[in-house]
């Protein structure tokens, strides 16, 4: 299995952040060819999806969010920022792994699709993402 990690900086506001091209970089550095891609985030306060990007939906992704885990609602997980609770929730609704088939080197995503890394937590703007591509 060929693997390594990434960094980002999310900043201090929820994000959506396309991991789509550093996906598609770890691929051709490795030189690969049919298997899996294993993407996943050792955070518990992140997630990741497949998504539309560009067209507005990463702005409706996180107002989901914000409405089905709203920073107020009183969450007994209280350190850190308001609503930081949420934060620890969020991996339980957005998956923080996802898997893709890969296929002659490339990733088998739909036309729209993209892989990206969903962040609400204000408090800690470094991330860490592993690659992982398993030879099938």
């Amino acid at each position: 299995m060929r693997s390594e990690t990434i960094q980002l900086t999310t900043g201090a506001r929820p994000v959506v952040h396309d991991l789509t091209t550093d996906c598609e970089r770890f691929l051709s550095s490795t030189g690969v060819g049919d298997g899996l891609l294993s993407v996943f985030v050792p955070h518990a306060t992140a997630g990741l999806a497949v998504i539309e990007t560009g067209a507005g939906s990463e702005a409706d992704l996180l107002s989901l969010i914000d409405r089905l885990l709203p920073i107020g609602a009183g969450w007994g997980h209280r350190h850190g920022s308001a609503g930081h609770g949420r934060d620890h929730v969020l991996p339980a609704l957005i998956s923080p792994s996802l898997t893709i088939p890969v296929v002659d080197g490339r990733m088998q995503l739909g036309t729209w699709q993209s892989v990206c890394l969903v962040d609400t937590n204000i408090d800690n703007a470094r991330r860490t993402v592993r690659l992982s591509f398993l030879e099938g």
